[in-house]
């Protein structure tokens, strides 16, 4: 029951989390500000979590590794998500991060023997059919700048957002039990390191530079991004991640999909109403 209520509340700061860039979402400044904010604030509140008797001395190698892979997967998958923005439009780009989910539930089964009940890859089969439903539900055409599809980019975008998502479970099976909050504060320092030198980069390329405000809306997104990440750990510790994953996801989803159409006024249109119905379906398959 307890990692029923860690994986309602990783649900509830990923929704907060994607509401708080939804109302930042116009940038003047340097594009990694908000981003850089974030996970400094992530770094702030891992450090100050940790508990007195678990010093980074104690820190084994595998922990070490899970952290650093995970962090250097966060930003990759958002480097190629804003490389295949521009290369094959939002649309198949918001489609192939969301597939993502496929890689930490290949990692669960082919890795860590976990059992695939027919029950559950129904489930699981509807969520995906959902996010590609949702996904397409527009009216916009596919391609980037040039026209073109670019299959290798979009790739990239599956299994690096794929593989910073399933870390957590990597990090369950091999990392040090009790360090949780180690962990993630090795994760998010490394992210903030590799966007530190991003926004540099960025700066040197185009002039601009980071803007104080956006940084601070970064603080407000960082609060809900660490707990979403911590508590999604935490309920990979009691519960199948078959069932985790696509719950996330999928629960996350509908949750901004709640929260916009009755605070910001959007009108999905039918897809992705036959989407999150097809949602909820498989949420009721996952929980059997």
């Amino acid at each position: 029951m307890l990692s029923v209520i860690y994986l309602i509340i990783a649900i509830i700061s990923s929704a907060c989390m994607a509401i708080v860039l939804k109302i930042f979402r116009k940038q003047e400044g340097n594009r990694y500000g908000i981003i850089l904010g974030n996970y400094l604030t992530c770094v702030i509140i891992a450090f100050i979590l940790i508990p007195k008797n678990r010093g980074m001395i104690q820190i084994n190698g595998s922990t070490w590794i899970c952290g650093i892979a995970a962090g250097v997967l966060f930003v990759a998958g958002l480097v190629g998500m804003q490389s295949s923005v521009r290369k094959n439009g939002a649309i198949l780009t918001s489609a192939f991060s969301r597939l993502g989910l496929i890689v930490p539930l290949l990692v669960s089964i082919l890795f860590f023997a976990e059992p695939l009940r027919l029950i559950l890859l129904l489930g699981i089969l509807l969520v995906f059919a959902a996010f590609i439903l949702i996904s397409f539900d527009s009216n916009g055409s596919f391609g980037g700048e040039d026209g073109r599809i670019h299959p290798s980019v979009l790739l990239l975008v599956l299994l690096f957002c794929g593989g910073g998502d399933a870390m957590a479970k990597v990090f369950d099976e091999l990392g040090q039990k009790g360090f949780d909050s180690v962990y993630m504060l090795i994760l998010f320092a490394t992210a903030a390191v590799l966007t530190f030198v991003l926004l540099l980069i960025e700066k040197q390329r185009s002039g601009k530079k980071l803007i104080w405000k956006e940084f601070a809306a970064g603080v407000f997104v960082g609060i809900p991004n660490y707990f979403s990440s911590a508590f999604l750990l935490k309920a990979l510790t009691g519960l199948s991640p078959l069932v985790v994953y696509p719950v996330f996801s999928a629960g996350t989803l509908l949750l901004v999909t709640l929260i916009a159409v009755l605070f910001f006024k959007e009108r999905p249109g039918v897809k992705t109403w036959i989407g999150l119905g097809l949602i909820a379906a498989a949420l009721v398959l996952l929980n059997l």
